[in-house]
């Protein structure tokens, strides 16, 4: 059976009781959040005032993962019925940005979330560097669902799905004395799309398709591994500017068993009407690539938007810290 996944690029404490069930009833099946969504929300939704001012005594990361962490639990009981259907229905955290160069801390930060969280519907959230792959690994071989995120170059999408794949055959092996049915954890491999044509379209030859051609490649090789508990899912899908409709990098990606996490503007775009698009073989995608773009400008790309990925999350991340620290 077909199936496509949209995910809601966003969650605020009081959208989860109202907006939020109406994407549901759509069709939405899950979400996701990240540092820039969290700083947006707590520092402008008027919602969170009170809670900050009752943990004034506390430290400013504390404060931040109380709030956060209401959120997604509120997330994933909204979400529950989905994921109980076997419909998705994942919500996603991600943990401290600032760990990406620390295996241990990355580990640690992540379990401890995870555990406080207590939903069996959550994905946490890790950053795809080198220091990672090991907690990726270490995440699904103890039956934690994992979102790879920052994926740009195919190397990182190949490194993502060995780690994330060698943890679920040990996690299977663990389990395997156990009769019925095992929860067993799922993962989806977050492939940035949208990035790479703001950086790149003032050097191509044709606008706005680089992204598009390298989360097609990505996709590609997630499939043709056969494990259909990692998925490919299409990150930083959000227009800029009006030259293109909101929900264009959705409507060019709709892939069969993909997700789509996508802004609100974008979602609410998307009429619901749509026929699956069939992706291009990895020899099409090639040639149209050398067609835009220089092969080494191409690469050079994904050094600098994974750079200033984890960069923004980073200073998004500060920036609630030292705000909350003045509150």
């Amino acid at each position: 059976m077909k199936k496509f996944s949209l995910w809601c690029d966003f969650i605020e404490n009081t959208f989860l009781d109202h907006d939020f069930l109406n994407l549901l009833s759509l069709g939405v099946n899950g979400a996701t959040s990240n540092p820039a969504i969290f700083k947006n929300a707590i520092l402008t939704s008027p919602i969170y005032k009170n809670k900050i001012a009752a943990l004034k005594d506390s430290k400013a990361k504390e404060i931040y993962e109380e709030l956060a962490i209401y959120d997604i639990k509120k997330a994933a009981d909204k979400l529950a019925p989905l994921f109980y259907q076997k419909n998705d229905g994942f919500i996603s955290i991600e943990i401290d940005p600032r760990l990406y160069d620390n295996t241990a801390l990355s580990l640690g930060e992540a379990k401890r979330l995870y555990t406080a969280i207590a939903k069996e519907n959550v994905m946490i959230k890790i950053p795809a560097t080198k220091a990672s792959y090991e907690v990726m690994y270490e995440l699904m071989k103890n039956g934690i669902n994992v979102n790879a995120t920052l994926i740009f170059s195919q190397e990182q999408n190949k490194q993502c799905f060995e780690a994330l794949n060698q943890g679920l055959i040990e996690f299977r092996k663990s389990q395997a004395h156990l009769k019925g049915n095992l929860n067993t954890p799922k993962a989806v491999i977050s492939i940035f799309v949208s990035r790479f044509d703001r950086l790149l379209n003032p050097k191509t030859k044709k606008q706005n398709r680089i992204g598009i051609l390298n989360a097609n490649l990505a996709y590609n090789y997630i499939v043709s591994q056969n494990e259909p508990n990692i998925r490919a899912l299409f990150a930083s899908t959000g227009v800029k500017g009006d030259d293109l409709p909101k929900d264009y990098y959705i409507k060019e990606l709709l892939f069969e068993n993909s997700v789509n996490t996508a802004p609100l503007d974008a979602i609410k775009a998307f009429d619901w009407k749509y026929d699956f698009k069939k992706p291009l073989n990895d020899a099409e995608i090639k040639t149209q690539l050398d067609q835009i773009i220089a092969e080494d400008e191409l690469k050079q790309s994904y050094d600098i938007l994974l750079q200033e990925g984890l960069e923004q999350f980073c200073i998004a991340f500060e920036e609630i810290l030292k705000t909350l620290s003045d509150f």
